[in-house]
């Protein structure tokens, strides 16, 4: 019997990949499987939906494809998922797929990373957050005019990589 994603996916230290990179490979040899990896994002165990998000972005980069039926379930699963490692991959998700959206996917894409970046504290989602939104502000004056007083309070932010990112990005809108 095939051993499951979740099964693979558990155990070892919280910070390291474990099988995740064993799991990519599996997925990208086999894409009928990719909905069981999908699916570990259901998981009661937070180390199994971390290296869920990490699966994710690799299996994007190499079979984008993949991944484009899955925005509305991106959008209404995993952005009410309150685990940050859940919340900053999908702001890079979003970023890669932006092309492959519809405008009610575009819309629900941006309430999630707008939500993200006025409501987290966790660093790599503000991050990922202002980037994903920064980039999708170009020729949206409406994002903005919104994003502007964000990157403005997250300039003043006491972590060096919110406050230089944000900083940075303010540079940028002009």
């Amino acid at each position: 019997m095939t051993e499951s994603f979740e099964t693979m996916l558990t155990g070892g230290h919280p910070n390291s990949l474990g099988r995740t990179i064993e799991v990519v490979e599996i997925v990208l040899g086999d894409p009928a499987r990719f909905d069981e990896l999908y699916r570990c994002y259901r998981s009661d165990d937070e180390v199994v939906r971390l290296r869920v998000s990490n699966a994710m972005r690799r299996v994007e980069a190499e079979k984008h494809d993949l991944l484009v039926p899955y925005i509305d379930r991106f959008i209404e699963e995993i952005g009410a998922l309150d685990q940050p490692s859940a919340q900053w991959t999908l702001a890079k998700l979003f970023e890669a797929l932006e092309p492959d959206m519809s405008a009610p996917q575009r819309a629900g894409a941006l309430a999630i990373m707008k939500r993200n970046l006025a409501e987290h504290d966790d660093w790599i989602v503000l991050n990922n957050s202002m980037e994903a939104l920064a980039n999708w502000s170009r020729g949206d004056p409406e994002l903005k005019e919104w994003l502007r007083p964000h990157l403005e309070r997250l300039s003043k932010d006491s972590r060096k990589s919110v406050l230089k990112r944000a900083a940075k990005l303010l540079a940028r809108l002009g």
